[in-house]
């Protein structure tokens, strides 16, 4: 907890703005993505609690669940911190988040009426309010089980009305985070897709040379100083400039004074010793570079093997398209088969994942933007210069992408998440009175008093829907990514000053980011 803390202020400080820093945007955009990620670290925990309740021989321990009520004391206790973890996230998304959001968009320079902000803040986080409790709602009434395919429509009708009023608050919980998942889903496709193939192929690119930048930023503003004497020649005799010759005459100053904020930028980097650090760790980079561009094609390929898994060999997709057995090899899923009994090794390789998902979704943001659905929005994420509406708005898509990454390491590694290194003996006869017991890979197909679901699975895959919907949303992620590459590798390098200077920036903040 203490490093997942100490990186979430890291990185929110990163990117805030120094000019208008705010001390509870802060506070709230740093406890969101730590609740995220402490929520993911919560998952390779299940996964060893599962795993060390038996031997490599697939008996249970003596001491430790050697009966269903000892067993069920420990289960009970993961689920309960998901359910703690899983209630503060709808807080912060429903709650939380969008008051402090709307907080400072009330926020007026010549009012300084704090009630006004909290109550026009209020007002909008009540339509967020109600969405979180309709979601809840429809959670506790919504069936588990699809109605049979061979039943007519007035039974399924009856079916839907059976089932109605049969849950509890537990699937109302699961339904809400379900949903926010689904988001994330979206969030992942968009951004993290992106930003998995954006991230390592500019690091193998690397950046645009200084000295060139600075020639050319010269010739620029060369070019638009002549533009604007011309333009400045023709009232020399008294006559007024047209109103098209104004609007020009504005732009191009606006522009000049754009191109002299690169060229002090461009100065300063040209002397910055990190720059010349950067330069002789260029080698390093270009390694770092391949090095995430092969863990991405792992991801890729892992997620593809999944895919087609279920595609040839599940129940279907009235089942949530579950797998019964193992089928294809996936070498992630084999890979962290093998790290799980020294517990610390997989814990280390999921907390990197999570943390590659984070810094790869940044990535897709900063290049991509921050879009909602075809529109997109004005707030921007640049180092030392993200407003506190556009912090809480990163966070909230961090937040949901994290939450989306549990689904997306049991895509990557089903047979993992769901039992760890869990194995059930089975009995085989070998000659006509001789038997043998062989030692079988816990999968769906186990006996389930032989084998122990971990609770993440069965709280994430509660409603078959869902898990459906992340069947496809995983295809639409690897098109993505695909796309992706393609247009990573056909754009060119970036700035050395990438990010730092735009038009809507004020004199003011930037002297402070100089300093």
């Amino acid at each position: 907890i203490t490093i997942i803390l100490a990186f979430c202020w890291v990185y929110i400080r990163k990117f805030q703005s120094r000019q208008e820093s705010e001390v509870v945007s802060t506070i709230t955009a740093i406890c969101a993505l730590a609740i995220a990620l402490i929520t993911s670290a919560l998952l390779p925990v299940d996964i060893f609690l599962v795993s060390f309740m038996k031997y490599p021989n697939g008996t249970y321990k003596v001491r430790m669940a050697a009966n269903n009520v000892t067993r069920a004391k420990i289960e009970d206790s993961v689920l309960y911190g998901y359910y703690t973890l899983y209630s503060v996230i709808l807080f912060c998304v429903f709650l939380w988040i969008p008051f402090v959001y709307f907080y400072y968009e009330e926020k007026d320079d010549d009012n300084t009426n704090k009630c006004s902000q909290v109550k026009g803040a209020l007002k909008y986080t009540v339509g967020f309010a109600i969405v979180c409790t309709a979601l809840l709602l429809i959670g506790a009434f919504v069936p588990l089980e699809p109605p049979h395919q061979n039943t007519t429509q007035w039974e399924k009708v009856q079916y839907l009305f059976e089932e109605l009023g049969s849950g509890h608050g537990i699937p109302a919980l699961s339904f809400s985070i379900s949903s926010l998942t689904l988001i994330g889903m979206l969030a992942v496709i968009t951004y993290t897709a992106y930003g998995m193939s954006v991230l390592p192929l500019n690091l193998i690119k690397g950046t645009r040379s200084v000295a060139y930048e600075r020639l050319e930023n010269t010739e620029d503003m060369d070019d638009v100083e002549q533009q604007i004497e011309n333009l400045k020649s023709k009232c020399k005799d008294g006559r007024p400039l047209s109103s098209r010759d104004r609007r020009s005459l504005q732009e191009l100053e606006g522009k000049l004074q754009v191109l002299r904020r690169r060229s002090r930028h461009l100065e300063i980097a040209e002397r910055n010793c990190c720059t010349k650090v950067g330069s002789a760790l260029r080698p390093f980079k270009i390694v770092l570079g391949i090095f995430f561009i092969l863990v991405a094609l792992l991801f890729v390929i892992a997620l593809f093997i999944s895919n087609l898994d279920k595609a040839l060999h599940s129940a279907g997709i009235s089942s949530g398209f579950v797998v019964f057995g193992t089928n294809l090899t996936n070498p992630l899923n084999e890979l962290l088969l093998a790290l799980q009994p020294v517990f610390p090794l997989d814990y280390i390789l999921i907390t990197v994942i999570t943390v590659y998902f984070v810094f790869t979704s940044m990535a897709g943001i900063r290049n991509m933007g921050i879009w909602f659905f075809w529109i997109r929005v004005t707030l921007q994420i640049r180092p030392k210069k993200t407003r506190p509406q556009a912090l809480l708005f990163l966070c909230m898509i961090l937040l949901l992408i994290v939450l989306h990454t549990s689904y997306m390491i049991y895509s990557l590694a089903p047979q993992y998440v769901m039992y760890g290194s869990q194995k059930y003996p089975v009995q085989v006869s070998i000659h006509t009175n001789a038997r043998n017991a062989v030692h079988l890979i816990c999968d769906a197909d186990a006996p389930e008093d032989q084998c122990t679901v971990t609770r993440s699975y069965l709280f994430l895959h509660k409603f078959w829907f869902f898990s459906s919907i992340y069947y496809f949303g995983n295809w639409a992620f690897i098109a993505t990514f695909l796309i992706g590459l393609v247009v990573s590798c056909c754009k060119g390098k970036k700035s050395v000053i990438e990010g730092e200077v735009e038009a809507d920036d004020s004199d003011l903040s930037d002297d402070e980011y100089i300093h």
